[in-house]
């Protein structure tokens, strides 16, 4: 290998990385706790040494070029490396040995934990992950869980949450469902469908509305206190289920019913208590999770 051809700084490549993937230089610094400015001059001496133009401005915002996005596959590449490397020298230490819960939705402990908590086992082999498949919130105070994912933000001080990141939630109805029944046309047509709900009738139907579907109550035929349950109802062609899109988007014989219509937002928060994230185990756990769950469809 020729070294001497290495000669760009990692911080400049991080820096054209998180802006590339946040979109702006000031989202860039809030992302790595440093002044805009910054983001600014570590791009423009990336751009200085590898000669080319990176980004280029549209309006107020940041657009890569055709360079730029053939470079952002191989530092992209760089920064996964980096993340897997200190979270494997972490993993190393020998105190983080011990048990770690996660408190998640059913939903999230079927579909996306398995594969998480196996790569997380082959950095950090020491830890004993207990996933608590659960969609009550845990008490983190009282120590039921390490650590949970949120779709809320908690109020409590003691506890420290962090954002990860926004995501959508639509409708979705097996494909053998809709051939079946046939392929709503209108937003009208959804309450003429039978629904698989979490909740009855009557607490539906203000979630369809926000989506822009009229008033109305909506025709639900099933009932379960368990996503999962009422997902793979669905799955076997039972009627429509609300669902997160990036678990839903797992399963492709599901299909999202008017995806014109508005999709709920649903923020993933990542929580855990104060005095637990400066646990060895913990934070590495923690820091883990938020790096996959900021992913899209979680990095799975």
């Amino acid at each position: 290998m020729n070294w001497s051809a290495i000669r760009f700084d990692w911080n400049c490549a991080r820096a054209f990385l998180v802006t590339a993937e946040t979109g702006s230089f000031s989202a860039a610094a809030r992302e790595l706790d440093v002044a805009q400015p910054t983001i600014g001059r570590q791009v423009a001496a990336l751009e200085e040494e590898l000669d080319i133009i990176l980004f280029e401005r549209l309006g107020r915002g940041l657009a890569l070029t055709a360079a730029g996005k053939m470079l952002l596959t191989h530092i992209r590449a760089m920064g996964d490396a980096a993340f897997r490397t200190s979270i494997t020298a972490a993993g190393q230490v020998q105190s983080v040995g011990g048990k770690v819960s996660v408190s998640v939705t059913d939903m999230m402990a079927a579909v996306v934990m398995p594969e998480l908590v196996t790569r997380l086992r082959m950095i950090a082999p020491q830890i004993e992950i207990e996933v608590i498949s659960s969609n009550d919130i845990s008490d983190l105070q009282r120590r039921e869980a390490d650590i949970a994912v949120r779709h809320v933000r908690p109020e409590q001080p003691e506890l420290i949450a962090r954002k990860l990141r926004d995501s959508e939630a639509c409708l979705y109805a097996s494909i053998d469902y809709l051939e079946r029944v046939g392929r709503p046309e209108t937003p009208e047509d959804i309450l003429n469908l039978d629904f698989v709900a979490m909740g009855t009738a009557e607490q539906l139907a203000p979630f369809l509305e926000r989506m822009g579907i009229p008033a109305g109550v909506p025709k639900v035929s099933l009932q379960s206190d368990s996503g999962l349950v009422c997902w793979e109802l669905a799955k076997r062609g039972q009627g429509v289920v609300p669902m997160i899109s990036d678990l839903a988007d797992q399963s492709p014989e599901m299909e999202n019913i008017l995806p014109e219509l508005k999709p709920i937002i649903i923020p993933y928060w990542l929580v855990t208590h104060s005095e637990l994230h400066s646990a060895k185990r913990i934070r590495i756990v923690f820091d883990f999770l938020a790096e996959a769950l900021s992913q899209p469809r979680f990095g799975i």
